[in-house]
Formats: C-alpha cells, sequence, structure tokens
C-alpha cells in the first residue's frame, strides 16, 4: 500500500516539472491584422452602396472617385444604380466633363432633372437617355435652349414609363415632336409647355385628347392656348387639378367656365394677365379652389357677400 503511494507521488512530481518546462504549443487561430482594414473591405452590395453611398450628393461621390482607383470603382458603382439625377441650374466650368462620366455610369435613373442647364447639347443628353430609358418616369428640360427635338426622340419614343414632362421655354418645341408625344405618350400626369410658341392651336387640340390621366398642367403664355383648348382640357382631362394659363390673351370667361365645370377635382387656377379672363366667371370659383389673380376693380363687398352665401 505504502509502495503504492510513493509510486503516485513520484509518477505527479514528474508530471510536474515536465509542465514546468514545456512551452505551450499556439492555439490555432486567424491572424487579423486590424491596421489594414479599409472603407473598402466592407461589404459593397449589402452595406456600402445601399446605406451609404446613398447619402451622398453628386459633388462627393466625385471627390470619393478622385481618392484612389478603388474609391473610383466604388464611386461608379453607386452612380450606376443612383435613381435620381438633380443638375438644374448648375452651371460650374468644366461640368460637360462630369456630365460625360455621369453619362457612361448611371444606368438606373428614374429621375432626370436638367432645367436651365445652358452647355446641355444634344450631344452630351443622347447617351444618357440611351442607357436609362427603361425607368425614366420624370424628366425636367425647362429653358434648355442648346439641345433640339433630336433629344427629345427617345423620351418620347422609349421611356415608356413617362409620368411628368417639363418643357418650359423650349423654342426648339415644335408641333410635329407634339404630334409624337400624343402618339406614344398617353400616361403623362404633369406636363408643362409654358412660353412655347410654336405650337399650333390644333395641334394642342388633338393632344390634350389622349391624356386623360393628366393632373398638372401649365401652358403660361403660350399664344396657341385658346377657348376651344380649354374646352378640350375639360372634356378629356377630368383629373385635372391644377393649371397655369398665366399670359394666355386668348382664353376668355367662355373658356375658363367650360373647364371649371367639367373638371370636378381642380384645386388652382392661374389666370393672371389674361384679361378676357373676367370675375364675372372667377367670382363663383372663389372660395372652392385657389386662384391668384386677386379680386380688383369690382364692388368687393357684394362679391364678398355672395362668396358667404355660396360657403
Amino acid at each position: 500500500m505504502c509502495t503504492l503511494h510513493i509510486e503516485e507521488e513520484t509518477h505527479l512530481a514528474a508530471m510536474s516539472s515536465k509542465s514546468r518546462t514545456r512551452t505551450p504549443s499556439p492555439m490555432p487561430m486567424r491572424r487579423i491584422h486590424y491596421g489594414e482594414l479599409t472603407l473598402f473591405d466592407i461589404n459593397w452590395d449589402d452595406v456600402l452602396i445601399p446605406k451609404i453611398t446613398t447619402y451622398l450628393s453628386i459633388k462627393d461621390l466625385f471627390n470619393l472617385r478622385s481618392c484612389s482607383r478603388t474609391a473610383l470603382r466604388l464611386a461608379e458603382a453607386a452612380l450606376e444604380i443612383r435613381p435620381e439625377l438633380h443638375l438644374s441650374g448648375n452651371n460650374s466650368r468644366n461640368i460637360e466633363l462630369g456630365f460625360k462620366v455621369l453619362s457612361r455610369c448611371c444606368r438606373r435613373l428614374e429621375h432626370l432633372h436638367l432645367a436651365s442647364c445652358k452647355w446641355l447639347t444634344d450631344e452630351l443628353l443622347l447617351p444618357l437617355l440611351k442607357n436609362n430609358k427603361q425607368r425614366l418616369s420624370a424628366v425636367n428640360l425647362n429653358e434648355c435652349t442648346n439641345i433640339t427635338a433630336l433629344s427629345l426622340q427617345p423620351i418620347i419614343v422609349q421611356c415608356k414609363e413617362l409620368r411628368i414632362l417639363k418643357l418650359s421655354k423650349c423654342q426648339w418645341l415644335t408641333t410635329g415632336a407634339v404630334d409624337a408625344l400624343t402618339l406614344h405618350q398617353s400616361k403623362l400626369v404633369e406636363f408643362d409647355i409654358s412660353h412655347c410658341g410654336a405650337i399650333g392651336e390644333r395641334c394642342l387640340i388633338i393632344f390634350f385628347r389622349k391624356l386623360n390621366k393628366l393632373t398638372i398642367l401649365s401652358l403660361a403664355n403660350t399664344p396657341s392656348v385658346t377657348d376651344q383648348v380649354l374646352i378640350q382640357i375639360g372634356n378629356y382631362c377630368r383629373e385635372l387639378e391644377h393649371i397655369n394659363l398665366i399670359g394666355c390673351a386668348a382664353i376668355s370667361d367662355y373658356g375658363v367656365h367650360a373647364l371649371t365645370k367639367s373638371c370636378p377635382h381642380l384645386q388652382s387656377l392661374m389666370v393672371q394677365r389674361c384679361p378676357l379672363v373676367t370675375e364675372r366667371v372667377l367670382a363663383p370659383l372663389r372660395g372652392r379652389l385657389h386662384i391668384d389673380r386677386p379680386i380688383m376693380g369690382y364692388n368687393l363687398p357684394a362679391i364678398q357677400h355672395r362668396l358667404y352665401l355660396q360657403v
């Protein structure tokens, strides 16, 4: 019994001595060099592009793009899925060079706003339209004076999702372009052709027969807008909510009455500088919808009393 006890103690002592002199083997583990991690190591498709770059402006993305080759790839990948492009009024130096990059990279634009871009030409715009024709639903080309109807062709024919089209002060807009719109675009909900003097009355009458979904319409300072045009708008654009007729000198009480009678959803009527539109037709409408022209030159107490009785 004693011999067994002594042998056990000797064995334990020997094991203890070995454990003190033996160097433990390192545990298998993944080596991580934290100093080498960068922003670009975060998953691009799941995190960087959908969660971070969406908060960056176009200017931010171009600044990022100039940092490194990897940053360039990230910025251009973010531009590829960007749904909106807002450059209205941006006439900064060398913007044409940046726009060429946008034309090449952007592939999923839904809203395109280029109003008052004096530098914009057909040569610059057409490649962008070609790459984004499937998704575009809103296009604003107001006061883009250096493009032609050639740029409008892919918008009219190929942009099947188009809902908003703004072409104010585009003197290059012709009757032929509007005729093409009549054939290919019947789902517009907002349309602006203010200050477009080359379009004829007959062309507008035919055009509005196709736009039964229109809710916002601007025809300000368009000479060819007459009472007959307003009658057609009233007959076919029953969903109309807002109409701008400022400076349409050819319209009268007759056309305005026909329009407002046929459009039950109308909320605002803008008729400043329309000399043939009088308070005779406007007075019954006040209180029911917004009219931009104040009451002037009439018996105000009588009109106000009439409005009070209507309410």
